[in-house]
């Protein structure tokens, strides 16, 4: 490895070269690849952790009842916070299917209740319908609904990629409007900051996992607004913003979006723990039954948050 090339770790040299050997569509059309993702899913994810709770429900939403699942590893609980989860997938692609796995290890290991929420995907619904969701689904979660038999004490929202920008936008939502119960942490996984075209987007734009053309792809189908803090959150005020975790990866074109974000949380002074993964791609904590390294990789980030939530 010399100072240009990356270091890409065993396990993932060989997930890569299976993935680019795999034939390129022909076509990116919405509907196939959404039953591709929840087909990689099935092979490249761990298995999901025993729960005595899983309810699928719905919470009511700015447009329609939102589809949330409810996961708890205790059949009943005192007083807790709750986990809020939202998916990946570009805002075009994923579903409370695809993190099912990723959903049940955070509450097993964490011995907290999580909410998943099936915010509107684009084309049929470009921004601002997923944040819109997020939000709607927070502030319910955080008035202790009694679908959940639940008295919620505060809100972790947690996503990776296109989930950890709508975690973040959703936390700064509800600090500047207060919800029922307070934001306690935010942890975004590989998140979608801005639309930048430079540095690693330019580094990594092929050949692993994520590419610049499927980033170009899901924001012509997304619509965000340049410069929108809701869309792209890099530009939102970091200033009073609940304690984060930003974890990024060292094969991922969006890794200089994470780092940014963090730098940008640091300096607004809040208190931010920065976790690099070397040598992993972009999605990894999805990736744990092919990826051991992404398997240990993941569990860093969940250590990171018992941490985090012992100082709050």
């Amino acid at each position: 490895m010399t100072e240009n090339t990356p270091l890409i770790r065993e396990d993932v040299q060989g997930f890569l070269a299976l993935v680019n050997s795999l034939p390129a569509p022909e076509r990116l059309d919405p509907v196939e690849q959404r039953a591709g993702y929840l087909g990689l899913k099935a092979m490249t994810e761990a298995d999901p952790r025993p729960m005595a709770v899983i309810k699928d429900l719905t919470c009511p939403g700015p447009a329609g009842d939102i589809p949330v699942r409810f996961y708890d590893v205790r059949e009943s609980r005192d007083p807790s916070p709750v986990v809020l989860f939202f998916h990946g997938g570009g805002f075009v692609i994923g579903d409370l299917d695809t993190h099912n796995s990723l959903c049940t290890e955070l509450s097993a290991e964490l011995d907290l209740p999580v909410l998943a929420v099936d915010y509107r995907l684009a084309p049929e619904h470009p921004f601002p319908a997923a944040p819109d969701d997020c939000e709607a689904a927070a502030r319910w979660l955080a008035g202790s609904p009694k679908e959940l038999d639940r008295t919620v004490t505060g809100l972790v929202t947690i996503g990776g990629s296109a989930g950890g920008n709508l975690a973040t936008v959703t936390a700064r939502a509800l600090i500047d409007q207060p919800a029922a119960a307070p934001m306690l942490l935010q942890v975004l996984l590989y998140p979608a900051t801005d639309d930048s075209q430079d540095g690693s987007m330019e580094r990594f734009a092929e050949g692993h996992l994520l590419t610049k053309v499927a980033m170009d792809w899901f924001y012509s189908l997304y619509l965000p607004k340049s410069g929108d803090p809701r869309a792209f959150p890099l530009h939102a005020d970091a200033k009073g913003m609940c304690p984060s975790i930003v974890a990024t990866a060292g094969l991922d074109p969006l890794q200089d979006q994470g780092r940014r974000m963090a730098a940008k949380l640091v300096d607004a002074g809040v208190d931010t723990l920065f976790l690099h993964m070397h040598g992993l791609t972009h999605d990894f904590s999805t990736t744990r039954k092919a990826l051991p390294s992404a398997a240990a990789a993941t569990a860093k980030v969940i250590a990171a948050m018992k941490l985090m939530l012992m100082k709050v």
